[in-house]
């Protein structure tokens, strides 16, 4: 696991921050530290991590991170989503080559598992 600094903008190095999550070493123990590792698994394309992190209720058939060139994550809101939540929901804009995504991401906690349920 490499140790340049992490996409999700956090200052840790990619193997003490999302690496353990993209490579299912470990789960994200809050809403927000899922978010980040999303971003992340969009920043390098890995499908896989957003299909498995996405509620199968909400998810669409195909995962398609995209060709956008992300550039920079900031969280602007957190409210819920902690190790004792069931639902949890993270503000932030993301931005990339040529413009922002601001969102309201939507989260819920199921047999202790964080998943992504939707965003606005």
């Amino acid at each position: 696991m490499s140790d340049e600094p992490c996409p999700c903008g956090t200052g840790r190095v990619l193997s003490q921050c999302c690496g353990p999550l993209l490579t299912t070493e470990r789960l994200a123990t809050t809403a927000e530290e899922l978010m980040r590792s999303r971003y992340t698994a969009h920043v390098f394309g890995n499908a896989e991590h957003l299909w498995r992190t996405w509620d199968g209720r909400t998810r669409p058939t195909v995962v398609n991170p995209g060709e956008a060139q992300w550039t920079g994550l900031e969280v602007t809101e957190v409210v819920g989503g902690g190790p004792e939540d069931m639902t949890g929901t993270v503000s932030f804009t993301a931005r990339h080559v040529g413009g922002e995504l601001n969102e309201r991401s939507e989260f819920t906690r199921r047999a202790g598992r964080w998943f992504y349920t939707e965003g606005s």
